[in-house]
């Protein structure tokens, strides 16, 4: 890679705070927007950061600030990977290149880390109904500030989302939503709303005239009406009445589509929109990865690119196998040999490894966009008639199904699949993302098996398992990489049995999925240290826990969870069961959230590090050097 130089920021030098930024003229917001887009670009070349859809918001969050006075003013955004602009702006420059770093500023936006953040998030959909919430609470205290809120057209795919505007359409509070409009969430968006949206540009009244839209226009604000005619030829367009407009017939004022990258024009309209009253849409059309070429032409791929050259776009590609690509690789396997796979997604298709699955077998994948329940739902209905569906869902995902998962595919027992990536600590993304409840709450459902694979063959054991056998399971693995296996593997195993990995009946530590390799390193120059590999939670191997139990003095747990409900507590319910009481000494994540940091770290300070696991052997009388 070459060693870039980057243009001056003039105009940004100038900016540590939103009132800074109003001492700018709005003939030079438009090169701010720039110098903004040059710094992100800057920041984010260094890898792991979300390029693409903080490019494409610059506008949008520039007018914001330009137009509201926040924190006052409360500016929401959806899921939050969009608000790099939004940081810059409110005093966090300087510390941009500590973003998804130990001690850093969060990826997303964050309450306890800028006034200036409204809500904390990482998840889509959420926005609309804090929006409300606020909006209620400043009318209930008399107050008069206003509440914006910025989401995708990808989060209005959730339910919360759909859910929240039927509400805000009946209360009727005052409240701008900016309808931020790529086509895109990580992947396509999906949908019917979607569609529709994506139809307006080819409607006939649309494109040949501006009557309809000019008569909601004079209904809401005669400047607004003289500004249409005077905008005939930009990409400003009023909606036509509510019997073709779902947010209309919601009681939603509605304005746009609206040409998003131009920040004058926003400007304008923010200011007379914000004093509206009631709720309004302003539905403003943007370009993911906007002003960057390479980004624009794959906003896919530059979501969140590894480290590049930004004069360039070159990047050194990784040659390492994920664990997200053992899953795709094995699941487009499966569905050759069982025509009955079929896989859900909830907008996960590249974070899961699905793009190959869902080009080999386009009639048997589904992408629900960002609706996890409905995933889950749909699986169960496919299961009633005979499919055997796989749901591939991040382990935090999957806790807005919990209620899904449990009434509607493990009652009956159905042939359902949960394949839950990113499970255990994420590392950057921090606490909304850590997958480290899952064994608890999954723990609790009747009917359901969980297994933890120690590596990609363990994980195609698993799901040919899942596939031949009744009733519901749940397969959990981490991010990260593991070792690429032969097309065929597919090892035999039965659901319910671990497996010696190492002898010794003094103390024997029992760990699965990540956990194992620490459980390994520390126990591997130790003699009378045994190491199980535990890989399956539920059921757990009871006939070779009362085995290790009648011999060892004393069994360590480990888990990548936390340590509340997981695979340690199942390990102490079995034994009170089966009344036998060698010393437990149970290792997981604390009870409390995970800041972002990277795996290891979070690892080292929960005590499930291979160095934290042989501490622990030596407080029990084990002859073990401390270091690793």
């Amino acid at each position: 890679m070459t060693s870039p130089s980057f243009p001056s920021t003039p105009l940004l030098d100038q900016i540590e705070s939103p009132d800074d930024l109003k001492k700018l003229s709005r003939e030079q917001l438009p090169a701010l927007s720039q110098e903004l887009r040059d710094e992100i670009v800057r920041v984010c070349s260094q890898g792991g950061l979300h390029l693409a859809s903080s490019l494409g918001a610059v506008e949008i969050i520039t007018a914001l600030h330009y137009v509201l006075d926040s924190p006052r003013d409360r500016i929401l955004f959806d899921v939050g990977h969009q608000a790099y602009a939004h940081k810059i702006l409110t005093g966090r420059r300087s510390l941009m290149p500590t973003i998804k770093k130990e001690g850093g500023l969060s990826g997303f936006t964050k309450v306890s880390e800028s006034p200036h953040d409204a809500i904390t998030v990482g998840h889509a959909s959420t926005s609309l109904a804090n929006a409300l919430g606020m909006a209620m609470a400043r009318d209930a205290q008399g107050q008069n500030y206003h509440v914006a809120a910025v989401i995708g057209d990808g989060s209005l795919t959730g339910g919360m989302a759909l859910a929240a505007l039927n509400t805000i359409g009946d209360l009727q509070r005052k409240m701008l939503i900016v309808l931020n409009d790529n086509e895109m969430s990580i992947s396509e968006n999906v949908g019917a709303l979607n569609k529709f949206m994506r139809g307006l540009q080819v409607q006939k009244w649309f494109q040949e005239g501006e009557g309809a839209g000019k008569k909601a226009v004079e209904a809401v604000s005669k400047p607004l009406a003289n500004f249409m005619s005077r905008a005939k030829s930009s990409t400003r367009h009023f909606f036509d009445p509510a019997s073709v407009n779902p947010f209309a017939a919601m009681g939603i004022r509605y304005v746009g589509p609206v040409d998003g990258h131009n920040v004058q024009e926003l400007v304008w309209l923010m200011e007379r929109l914000i004093d509206l009253d009631g709720p309004t849409i302003l539905h403003v059309v943007t370009k993911k990865g906007k002003g960057l070429a390479y980004a624009e032409a794959d906003p896919i791929y530059w979501h969140g690119p590894a480290k590049f050259d930004p004069a360039t776009g070159e990047f050194k590609p990784s040659s390492a196998y994920s664990w997200s690509a053992a899953f795709g690789d094995a699941v487009t396997e499966l569905a050759r040999r069982d025509p009955r796979t079929f896989v859900i997604t909830p907008a996960m298709r590249e974070g899961s490894g699905l793009v190959g699955y869902s080009r080999a077998h386009p009639h048997r994948y589904l992408d629900v966009g960002i609706a996890e329940e409905v995933a889950v739902t749909t699986a169960a209905g496919m299961a009633l008639q005979g499919m055997r569906p796989i749901v591939a869902i991040y382990s935090s995902f999957l806790q807005r199904a919990y209620d899904q998962v449990l009434h509607d595919v493990a009652i009956e027992n159905l042939n359902v699949t949960f394949c839950l990536d990113r499970a255990g600590v994420v590392g950057a993304d921090g606490a909304t993302h850590n997958g480290v409840f899952d064994l608890s709450y999954l723990r609790s459902i009747p009917n359901l098996h969980i297994g933890l694979p120690k590596d990609a063959a363990e994980l195609r054991g698993m799901l040919k398992w899942a596939q031949e056998h009744d009733g519901p399971y749940a397969i959990r693995y981490p991010r990260g990489n593991t070792e690429k296996v032969e097309a065929d593997t597919w090892p035999a195993l039965k659901w319910g049995t671990w497996e010696r990995l190492k002898d010794g009946d003094d103390v024997v530590i029992l760990a699965g999925g990540k956990a194992l390799e620490y459980a390994e390193k520390a126990a591997w120059d130790l003699p009378n240290v045994g190491v199980v590999n535990a890989r399956f939670v539920k059921p757990l191997d009871e006939a070779m826990l009362r085995e290790v139990a009648q011999k060892a003095r004393a069994i360590i747990t480990v888990e990548d969870n936390t340590v509340l409900g997981g695979f340690g507590s199942a390990v102490l319910e079995s034994l009170n069961r089966m009344e036998l009481r060698p010393t437990v000494r149970v290792l997981g994540i604390p009870d409390e959230f995970q800041e972002h940091a990277s795996v290891e770290s979070v690892h080292a300070r929960s005590g499930i590090s291979a160095g934290a696991i042989r501490t622990v052997l030596a407080e029990l009388g084990v002859d073990v050097p401390l270091e690793v």
